[in-house]
């Protein structure tokens, strides 16, 4: 029998919609933005939770929380956070986390652009690979070309092994990078995990290097090594934990026993540094008197050369708030290099330590300063050297390891350097020494003393035995000819106003007014401008 016409139509309409393609209507913007909002809370929440138990048992910070503790609150902004790599081998093509394993961006350090790269030791230990150390070399080109200072908060395990020779080459574009913005732009390693091997070299090239006790560790081979090649068993911090770097190689400016204080101290670093080579460093309100006395100096300083005092207070005194920053606190402590401010000015200070070895210049102090001074000069910090110094340090030690050389250093980057330059005799300042300490024949703009000052090539007593040899030899008694012959030596030659009298001393000043006259001085000085001589660069010492 045949179907109906309405039988047949609805046949036909059933078999229409079975075989209709069913169409598949494309996201719209909200829910990509969805999509997008949620990779982006997974790529901040970072590996697992699993990964976050594990750093912080270590006692140390993830990446993200140490940015949190760098930046100005809400200020940082991430580049390159869904970066991943493209490596194949070993299992790697499996893995592939976004970020990949550092973070990079820039923020706001009281208000000032800073650039930042921060690895991430939940994701391959922070090993850099090809993809990583791009990313890297890429936030160190941004902070170069918009003249931003440049943060690195290091955690990694070296080089990505699985990726071989390319890890490697990842290193060296970054070095190439710390060299080429050297004196550039302030360059600033905090050390905040293991750093070994070639990765050792970047902080090594940057401008400050930070350590955090029992988390941080620097060397170029590892324990297990020294021990295989050497026989001498060492623990990572033994070999090269903070405070060995602070106090014994002096390849950390600074270490601290914690992440919070020390990422705090890299901020007050920041606030004396200009961004960049082309800028005077920020100028602050100084709220400390620019007219203060420092009556304090009279009695801080013993008249007598020979008895020792603490530098410190003297920079306490004359400094905006007795804040500084110490430079190599507990390395080479025979001289005392620190950045600070006088009259709301930042300024980097040198001077000589009588509390440590006399305060005599050798081999270490020499180089501490000379690097010091050399940083100042690269990013317009003027400087002020403070000169209590006995000479350099006798033996054949120093001799053998060569002091003339190092001491060479300390002179040539004084003679180099082009900044406003200030230079104060609190005491005593000997031979060689006190020519290399800044004095006026090499070139510093203004030599001040105070009354207490004994300018000479030698002590009285050393020079009496020289000069008047022959005649306290021949005297019927030798002690009391020494003793007169001395005091006729001090009188004539060591006398306060001997160097002020030959123009190699602009003037001799009141202890109490040291502050208010080194605020004039840096206030007349700030427009100085020096012409050098045209080259590529000097050849200096080594």
């Amino acid at each position: 029998m045949d179907e109906s016409p309405t039988e047949l139509a609805v046949e036909c309409e059933a078999e229409l919609a079975v075989a209709a393609p069913v169409v598949v209507q494309p996201p719209d913007t909200a829910d990509r933005t969805a999509e997008l909002l949620d990779l982006r809370r997974r790529v901040l929440a970072g590996p697992s939770d699993k990964a976050t138990e594990a750093q912080h048992a270590k006692g140390k910070l993830t990446a993200r929380e140490r940015i949190d503790l760098l930046f100005d609150p809400g200020t940082f902004t991430e580049v390159e956070g869904l970066r991943r790599h493209r490596a194949t081998g070993f299992g790697l093509e499996a893995k592939r986390p976004h970020t990949d394993g550092v973070i990079t961006g820039w923020g706001l350090v009281d208000g000032r652009q800073v650039f930042v790269y921060a690895h991430d030791f939940r994701i391959f230990g922070g090993a850099l690979g090809e993809a990583h150390a791009q990313k890297i070399q890429k936030i160190m080109d941004m902070a170069a070309t918009t003249g931003c200072p440049i943060v690195g908060l290091c955690d990694g395990a070296g080089a990505r092994i699985q990726e071989g020779v390319t890890a490697l080459a990842g290193y060296g574009g970054i070095f190439q990078r710390n060299v080429r913005n050297s004196g550039v732009i302030p360059q600033i390693s905090v050390i905040l995990g293991p750093c070994a091997g070639g990765a050792a070299y970047s902080p090594a090239l940057t401008d400050f290097v930070f350590m955090v006790r029992d988390i941080s560790q620097m060397f170029i081979t590892g324990p297990d090594v020294v021990q295989a090649v050497t026989g001498e068993a060492i623990t990572q911090n033994g070999l090269g934990g903070a405070d060995v770097h602070a106090e014994t190689s002096g390849v950390a400016h600074a270490a601290y026993d914690d992440e919070e204080s020390c990422l705090l101290e890299v901020r007050f670093l920041l606030s004396l540094l200009p961004s960049n080579n082309r800028e005077l460093p920020p100028v602050e309100r100084p709220g400390d008197p620019l007219d203060r006395r420092c009556d304090a100096l009279v009695d801080l300083v013993p008249a007598d050369p020979s008895r020792a005092y603490d530098m410190r207070s003297v920079i306490r005194e004359i400094t905006d708030h007795g804040d500084f920053f110490e430079v190599h606190e507990r390395w080479a402590g025979n001289v005392i290099c620190a950045l600070a401010r006088i009259g709301g000015q930042a300024v980097g200070i040198v001077a000589n330590q009588p509390s440590v070895l006399a305060g005599v210049l050798d081999i270490s102090a020499s180089e501490k300063a000379a690097r010091f001074v050399q940083l100042c000069d690269a990013f317009n910090i003027p400087l002020v050297t403070l000169v209590d110094v006995p000479g350099f340090l006798p033996g054949v030690d120093q001799e053998h390891g060569g002091v003339i050389r190092h001491g060479a250093k300390l002179l040539y980057a004084y003679c180099n350097a082009t900044v406003p330059r200030i230079s104060l005799i609190v005491r005593k300042a000997y031979g060689g020494a006190y020519i290399v300490m800044d004095s006026r024949s090499i070139g510093t703009d203004l030599s001040l003393a105070w009354p207490t000052n004994e300018i000479a090539v030698m002590g009285a007593e050393g020079a009496a035995n020289v000069v008047f040899r022959r005649e306290i030899a021949a005297s019927e008694d030798p002690d009391a000819t020494r003793r007169r012959l001395i005091d006729q030596y001090k009188e004539e030659l060591m006398h306060p106003y001997y160097a002020a009298e030959r123009g190699l001393v602009d003037d001799v000043i009141d202890p109490a007014e040291t502050r208010i006259r080194l605020i004039g001085a840096l206030t007349m000085l700030r427009t100085k401008a020096t012409a050098m001589p045209s080259r590529k660069h000097g050849n200096q010492p080594q």
